[in-house]
């Protein structure tokens, strides 16, 4: 008695087709987990990597910026993909475009820092 409820819990009934359902149905739950992790994981992160690379083309002399080694400085010169920074006074440094983390004020802030 207590194997047959559990063959039955396990989707084995007796005498039917041995447990085979919708094969849609079986893979319902992957397809609802994939969707969940696409608007919460994928999505989000291509539209932050969008937007940052838009910031990097838009990137111009007298930015104030943070670079990926945490250093903040004003654009003096660009030059493609090579960018000369003022870092302070008659202190220049030449960073290539894709390090540059953010923009950020004058006053050291970032961009997306609340004040």
């Amino acid at each position: 008695m207590f194997f047959d409820s559990i063959a039955h819990a396990m989707g084995a009934a007796p005498g039917g087709d041995g447990g085979q359902g919708n094969p849609i149905a079986a893979f319902l739950p992957l397809i609802i987990m994939f969707a969940i992790f696409y608007f919460l994981l994928i999505r989000p992160q291509q539209k932050k990597a969008k937007q940052h690379k838009k910031m990097l083309a838009d990137l111009t002399r007298g930015d104030y910026v943070l670079t990926g080694g945490g250093l903040y400085g004003r654009i003096q010169e660009v030059d493609g993909d090579v960018l000369t920074v003022e870092l302070a006074e008659n202190l220049k440094v030449k960073v290539n475009r894709s390090f540059i983390s953010s923009l950020s004020t004058k006053s050291g802030e970032t961009a997306e820092t609340p004040k």
